[in-house]
C-alpha cells in the first residue's frame, strides 16, 4: 500500500437538539448526526444477508464482511459488488450483490450466522462459541515495533476522522505500516463495520494478507475485530479501550500481538509482546 486513497464522503443528517447547560435546557439548535441505514447483500436473486451501517465504502465492507465472516476461503473468490438497479425507489443505494468466481459456494452455515451481523454488536446473537470461529491459520511473524509508533496511532486514527469531530457518532479503523504511517482510515456507526471497510479495500487491491501491518481501532477490542483482523493476516490489533477475555484468547491462539488501553502514550499488552520493541527500534 504506497499511497493512501482519498476518503469516501460519510453521510451527515442536520437535525435540531436542545443542549442542557449549567442546569438548564437552551433553545433549538441545529447539529449533525451520521447516517444510519440498512444494506442488502444478494447473490442473484437470493437475498443473504442485511446489516446496518454508515452509507460509503459498500464494495469495500461488502468484501471485508463475506471475507472476515468466513463465507468465503479466499479473497478472490469474491470478483465484484454492484449496486443493484432493480429495487424500489426507496431501496436504492442500499442493495448490493456479489458476484463469485466459478466453482466457488458460500458457506452456508456462516452465511445464516453472517446475516445476524447490526451496526452495534458483531457477537450479540451468536448462539454458540463454534459458531463465531472463521477457520485461519495463526498469522506470520509480521514487524517489531517501537512503543513510540503505538503512542502516536490514537491522534493520528482521531485526526482522520473528520465526521467524528461535527457528529460524534462513529467508530473508526486505521491500517498502518509498522512506522506508524496511515493506510487507510475507514468510519462507521459500527466498529466491526469500519475493520471490514479497511480489509475490504485491501482485497480490492489484492493487498491481503496483511502481513506488515497494524490495526487500530476506537472503542474496545472484542472478539469479532481480533477474528476479522486475523483473517486478513495483521498480527498486531490495537485498541484505545479494553479487550474482551475472548478477543485475548483468540489473540494468543491465533499468535496476534494484541494492545489494549492505548492513550497517552501508555497502553497493555495482552498478547504477542514480542512485536514490541523494549527499546527504540531503529
Amino acid at each position: 500500500m504506497s499511497s493512501r486513497p482519498p476518503p469516501h464522503p460519510v453521510p451527515q443528517l442536520r437535525v435540531t437538539v436542545h443542549r442542557a447547560r449549567d442546569g438548564r435546557l437552551g433553545g433549538p439548535e441545529e447539529d449533525a448526526v451520521v447516517v444510519e441505514e440498512p444494506l442488502e447483500v444478494r447473490l442473484g436473486e437470493r437475498s443473504l444477508l442485511v446489516t446496518m451501517r454508515t452509507p460509503g465504502d459498500d464494495p469495500d465492507l461488502v468484501r471485508g464482511l463475506i471475507f472476515t465472516e468466513g463465507l468465503v476461503a479466499r479473497p478472490e473468490d469474491i470478483v465484484g459488488v454492484t449496486a443493484c438497479r432493480d429495487v424500489p425507489d426507496e431501496a436504492r443505494g442500499n442493495v448490493v450483490a456479489i458476484g463469485l468466481a466459478d466453482g466457488v459456494e458460500l458457506d452456508e452455515a456462516r452465511t445464516v450466522r453472517a446475516g445476524l451481523v447490526n451496526s452495534g454488536c458483531g457477537v450479540c446473537g451468536k448462539t454458540t462459541l463454534d459458531a463465531i470461529h472463521a477457520t485461519s491459520d495463526p498469522v506470520s511473524a509480521g514487524p517489531v515495533v517501537a512503543p513510540a509508533v503505538l503512542a502516536r496511532l490514537p491522534q493520528s486514527l482521531r485526526d482522520g476522522q473528520a465526521v467524528f469531530e461535527t457528529t460524534g457518532g462513529l467508530h473508526a479503523a486505521g491500517l498502518f505500516t509498522a512506522d506508524g504511517k496511515l493506510l487507510s482510515l475507514k468510519e462507521d456507526v459500527g466498529r466491526h463495520n469500519a475493520v471490514d471497510k479497511v480489509i475490504g479495500e485491501a482485497m480490492r487491491f489484492g493487498r491481503v494478507p496483511l502481513v506488515g501491518t497494524l490495526l487500530m481501532v476506537s472503542g474496545r477490542a472484542g472478539f469479532e475485530i481480533v477474528q476479522k483482523a486475523r483473517r486478513a493476516g495483521i498480527p498486531i490489533v490495537c485498541s484505545v479501550s479494553a479487550p474482551s477475555s475472548l478477543a485475548v484468547q483468540l489473540a494468543e491462539e491465533g499468535q496476534q500481538t494484541l494492545v489494549g488501553f492505548l492513550r497517552g502514550g501508555s497502553f497493555n499488552v495482552y498478547s504477542g509482546p514480542q512485536r514490541i520493541a523494549s527499546r527504540p527500534v531503529g
